[in-house]
């Protein structure tokens, strides 16, 4: 089955967040090989397509997992919690109904 997960980072989460991205990207690679990884990425602090100064404020994924638990350990694994950088983190099933 599928699920979200999304997270809100803490304010001013650029440096922690640069720190720990080698090693949150390398997980979601591995989702990807194994062909369980939707979509993924990260709420921009503005509309532009360059984030700027405003940063990130959060990020998105959705993948397939056997249940909710092992979406939630999957998830509070992640180097940004590990890291600080996320304030919360939701893990919901998911539908995808279109396209």
């Amino acid at each position: 089955m599928l699920y979200v997960i999304i997270a809100e980072d803490i304010p001013d989460s650029a440096a922690a967040r640069s720190k720990a991205r080698p090693a949150h990207l390398y997980r979601l690679e591995e989702l990807k090989k194994q062909g369980r990884l939707v979509l993924a990425g990260p709420f921009p602090g503005i509309d532009p397509p360059t984030m700027g100064p405003a940063g990130v404020t959060g990020s998105l994924i959705v993948a397939e997992f056997e249940s909710l638990e092992q979406a939630e350990t999957w998830a509070s694994a992640d180097p940004f919690v590990e890291s600080g950088v996320y304030a919360s983190v939701t893990v919901k099933p998911f539908k995808r109904t279109l396209p």
